[in-house]
């Protein structure tokens, strides 16, 4: 798809060093899976705080399309904020799901629509036929399911739900993502005999969004072995068993948070994100260890974390094959620093949103950089930047990512910053808020 160029947003250059509190919204990677547990629960839960984004609202309107209650409501009480109230009830087709372009949508949902009654249709935007899907496809038909994809291993497809799965053990190469090991395990306490998941692939990225999917199931009452609690290497085992409704309150997304820390980097100064968590398996929590090892200072208080940046950025040799999505936030900052970067372990980004590999060279390159492709991540020279066009190919965390070096750089236009809220409603007003008066 081509770029368009027709909606430019002019970044903000930073015209001195921040000073700001930001509360980032509710964290994309929990609220989903939240929202498929509680889908599949015995009983109902509440989502307090739950992101409100591109990607959550899908996954809301997916379960919905397959029979789940959800209630949305704002609490009374100070600093409740908004909750979903979910009520399972019978999984039924016929429906049809909009994945949109949503890597959790359309790879945490083919395992429940396999319990439905009845055919589920899923189908999204143009970019999400290219994205795999065939770890999901192919496990779910070893494990019993019926699924018409014409032999693409990708979208468009059909789930024809039979209301139940049998479930056991099945082989799955997730190389190319850990939600493939997701996906089995949030279903498989519904299997009639759970799940056995075995990866049989190279090395798993992402590990700690296996490490939530865990840490989610067992905090609803299933039983999970892992290999970190003495099972074998790269086997997930689940029992089957009823989920139990939960009252959870979503975290920030600290992913999402990402910028915001990049920016006190970037311009000097402090930035304050409330609640962050003192334990976390979000792998937005990494920034703590990176941005301090790129020049800033951190301190987790009470109240939340304090990051505070000198104005000096210093470039990284890091290995991110577990927080991938950091890249490309980490490949901005790494543009303006003093000394080269090379970011290691990432090959599973061409197959994210956009193949964020080769659009970070691309858009970087373009405004004066020196960024070279390796097999497995960017090697980053730092040059003088000067402003142009970046495009973000419709990937939310490109749209942040030409934010930042616009801190540094003036003249540059994101163009399609709308697609930031796919996981992080209103960016630029909150990006315009942490500036405050002295944003462009």
């Amino acid at each position: 798809m081509a770029p368009n160029e027709t909606a430019l947003w002019p970044a903000p250059h930073a015209r001195g060093a921040v000073d700001a509190t930001v509360h980032v919204p509710g964290s994309k990677s929990v609220t989903n899976r939240a929202l498929v547990l509680a889908a599949l629960a015995s009983e109902p839960g509440w989502l307090r705080r739950p992101l409100r984004s591109r990607d959550t609202l899908l996954m809301a309107g997916a379960l919905r399309a397959m029979g789940v209650g959800i209630e949305e409501g704002v609490g009374t009480e100070k600093g409740s904020g908004e909750f979903w109230r979910v009520i399972p009830s019978g999984l039924h087709g016929p429906a049809t799901v909009d994945v949109g372009n949503a890597g959790t949508v359309m790879r945490f949902l083919p395992p429940v629509a396999a319990l439905a009654d009845g055919p589920i249709r899923f189908d999204g935007d143009p970019r999400s036929y290219e994205r795999p899907l065939n770890g999901v496809i192919d496990a779910l038909r070893v494990l019993g399911a019926r699924i018409d994809d014409d032999g693409r291993g990708a979208l468009p497809l059909t789930v024809h739900g039979g209301g139940a799965l049998d479930g056991g053990p099945v082989e799955i190469d997730a190389s190319s993502s850990s939600q493939f090991v997701s996906a089995l395990l949030l279903s498989g306490p519904r299997f009639n005999m759970g799940v056995e998941v075995r990866h049989i692939g190279s090395s798993l990225p992402s590990m700690p969004h296996i490490r939530m999917t865990v840490d989610m199931l067992r905090a609803v009452g299933a039983q999970v072995d892992t290999p970190e609690s003495g099972g074998e290497p790269n086997v997930w085992r689940v029992t089957p068993g009823a989920l139990l409704g939960r009252d959870l309150t979503v975290e920030p997304d600290l992913s999402n948070a990402q910028p915001f820390l990049a920016a006190a980097l970037v311009a000097g100064g402090k930035v304050v994100v409330p609640d962050w968590p003192a334990r976390t398996t979000q792998p937005g929590d990494r920034l703590r260890e990176i941005f301090t090892e790129m020049g800033g200072s951190c301190e987790l208080t009470e109240y939340g974390l304090e990051f505070t940046g000198s104005g000096a950025i210093h470039g990284i040799d890091v290995d991110l094959g577990e927080v991938g999505e950091l890249t490309p936030g980490i490949a901005a900052v790494a543009a303006l620093a003093d000394s080269p970067s090379t970011l290691r372990g990432v090959s599973h980004l061409r197959l994210h949103e956009t193949d964020r590999l080769a659009a970070l060279t691309k858009e970087i390159n373009e405004l004066g950089g020196d960024v070279t492709e390796t097999a497995d991540g960017l090697h980053i020279r730092p040059r003088r930047l000067h402003g142009g066009i970046f495009h973000t190919y419709e990937d939310h965390r490109m749209a942040t990512a030409g934010a930042i070096i616009g801190l540094a750089v003036e003249g540059v236009q994101i163009e399609n910053v709308a697609t930031t809220a796919k996981t992080l409603p209103d960016f630029p007003d909150l990006w315009a808020g942490m500036l405050g008066s002295d944003g462009a």
